[in-house]
């Protein structure tokens, strides 16, 4: 007879710290959870979206409405630059549609990535509910602090490249000078502006990796100053090559962050190293030498001889017993 399906108390109970601290599950249990996870992980991710959708012609409070924040860089620039049409009769700065459904595939876009974007810490907690069973105490410590570290990071950049769009514009619309008139469609520039945000977000990960690196022992700060030079024109040729834009604010932007993360990882790194060296001269085998051999007493011990625990019973005669 087959055992019965385990009900929903015992599942919840396989999967608590407390009832089950091993984190052991059979294959079924683990496709079982897995599936759990990624539902909820893609109900967070369509209430977003719906969110973001929403909040695209909406204003919230004091916050403005998604589409007047994306916006607000294209309509900074001077009005000489911009396409005629895109001025609305009240005086509004509007982007250029130029197909029925652009409007609407827009919204949908932008607002399923501001979703991601905000429900992003409850999606990446069911990743992390599905893979920290499997992970060692001191594992868990580092992958929660790279992702909290990381999403601080990726924050930044998006920041970053915000504010870098209307000088990226403008430098970009000025070289045609009289003989071009500035038409963008709103899927170009909506893209060119959520590629740019991406592209920053992701590079400001890059020293964070390096710090992890180095934590792990993969890299050494006395490794990342001798290529100091060599990894700072790296970044600036990767910044070149990174931006969607040929603009120089762009570029320098990125390349002279990144170069400042980088200089605080080595910093990081050096202050990692010296305490780990400082651990090591403290220890007592710090100073030998490697065909040395370790401190140990090889001195073999002598074996005691025990006494018999067998108890030993005395065999009785008939003469006793006579």
């Amino acid at each position: 007879m087959a055992d019965p399906a385990p009900s929903r108390r015992d599942r919840r109970r396989k999967r608590s710290r407390r009832h089950n601290p091993d984190g052991t599950m059979t294959l079924i249990e683990h496709i079982y959870e897995f599936r759990r996870r990624l539902g909820w992980a893609l109900i967070a991710l369509v209430c977003g979206g719906i969110f973001g959708f929403i909040w695209f012609q909406t204003k919230l409070g004091p916050v403005e409405s998604l589409g007047q924040l994306l916006n607000a860089p294209y309509c900074g620039i001077p009005s000489q630059r911009l396409l005629p049409g895109t001025i609305a009769p009240d005086g509004t700065c509007r982007l250029l549609q130029t197909t029925p459904f652009e409007g609407i595939m827009i919204q949908l876009k932008v607002g399923v990535a501001a979703g991601a974007v905000l429900t992003s810490p409850f999606w990446l907690y069911q990743l992390w509910a599905f893979i920290a069973p499997g992970l060692y105490s001191k594992e868990r410590k580092y992958a929660l602090t790279f992702v909290g570290f990381a999403s601080v990071l990726f924050a930044a950049g998006a920041v970053l490249a915000y504010l870098l769009v209307p000088h990226a514009f403008a430098v970009l619309m000025n070289f045609g000078g009289e003989f071009f008139t500035t038409a963008l469609t709103a899927d170009k520039y909506i893209s060119f502006v959520l590629s740019l945000l991406v592209i920053f977000g992701v590079s400001f990960e890059l020293p964070l990796l390096v710090v992890m690196l180095n934590l792990a022992g993969v890299v050494k700060y006395a490794q990342l100053k001798k290529w100091r030079r060599g990894i700072i024109f790296l970044l600036f040729v990767f910044a070149a090559f990174a931006t969607p834009g040929s603009d120089p604010f762009s570029m320098i932007g990125l390349a002279g962050a990144l170069t400042v993360l980088f200089e605080v990882a080595i910093q990081i790194a050096r202050v990692h190293d010296k305490r780990k060296e400082r651990q090591s001269r403290e220890s007592e085998w710090a100073n030998l030498s490697d065909d040395e051999a370790a401190p140990f007493d090889y001195t073999p011990s002598t074996a005691l001889e025990d006494e018999p625990t067998t108890p030993v019973t005395k065999s009785t005669s008939t003469d006793d017993i006579t």
